[in-house]
């Protein structure tokens, strides 16, 4: 490809971009238009949560805190704090948790999910692995069964807490749990829905099974995760770097 293929390609991948973007914006204003805020929160905090996953988590955080002016609803803020977690921005997710377990003090998602699940993420940084797998315990009942995302959301859904706990294990090198964790996310698919977990699970799962050494399950992970993206962006960050990571094996 020479140089002048090599621009046009990025503006493509660019307008691609740009284009999903305009097409989710044009489906929270017609929302909007309607009155529905809380609705449009919504849309704005599922798009936080897509662009940080994907490895934007600028354009994450932005999302995230444009949902929170619209509204401050318990599904809202879960999902804002998604997007802040997943850009790393821990201490503002967990000041939401905080915010939730306040406002919601005997709410079931809140309580077995939501709360415990933003402080989860916040433990790499901040706390043993340890703490985050107990805190996480109180989740494992519910965590099978429909939140709040499920019925409000279209683009998230559930399983959170084991997409964290994994996280938890793997720090431990406790691979075995990890891998069982993320299997749990793909044998759920009703629960997990259209959430980006769904699809990073693969991934996931297949650096669980490369630091554990089984290259062969490795590679049909990577290439599991890989396969419904071919045709998508080629410069989204997660994407080239499951690339990177599948080359290696």
């Amino acid at each position: 490809m020479d140089s002048g293929e090599s621009i046009g390609a990025a503006r493509n991948s660019v307008n691609l971009r740009e284009g999903a973007r305009r097409s989710a914006d044009r489906a929270a204003n017609l929302v909007s238009e309607e009155g529905n805020y809380e609705s449009v929160a919504n849309y704005r905090a599922a798009r936080g949560v897509w662009e940080a996953v994907t490895g934007n988590g600028a354009e994450g955080k932005r999302s995230a805190g444009a949902a929170l002016e619209l509204s401050k609803g318990r599904d809202v803020e879960y999902a804002a704090g998604l997007a802040l977690a997943f850009s790393g921005d821990t201490s503002r997710s967990e000041a939401l948790a905080g915010d939730l377990e306040k406002r919601f003090p005997g709410d079931t998602f809140v309580k077995f999910t939501y709360a415990p699940v933003l402080r989860a993420f916040a433990t790499p940084g901040q706390r043993k692995p340890a703490d985050s797998l107990e805190r996480l315990e109180i989740a494992r009942q519910y965590e099978l069964a429909a939140n709040g995302l499920n019925f409000n959301n279209f683009s998230l859904g559930g399983l959170h807490s084991a997409y964290v706990r994994r996280e938890a294990f793997f720090a431990e090198h406790r691979c075995p749990e990890a891998a069982s964790e993320f299997q749990k996310i793909l044998d759920h698919r009703g629960i997990v829905g259209a959430d980006p977990i769904g699809a990073l699970a693969h991934l996931q799962l297949g650096r669980v099974f490369a630091s554990s050494g089984d290259k062969a399950k490795a590679k049909n992970a990577c290439e599991a995760f890989l396969t419904p993206w071919k045709d998508a962006d080629s410069d989204i960050p997660i994407l080239k770097t499951a690339k990177a990571e599948y080359s290696r094996l």
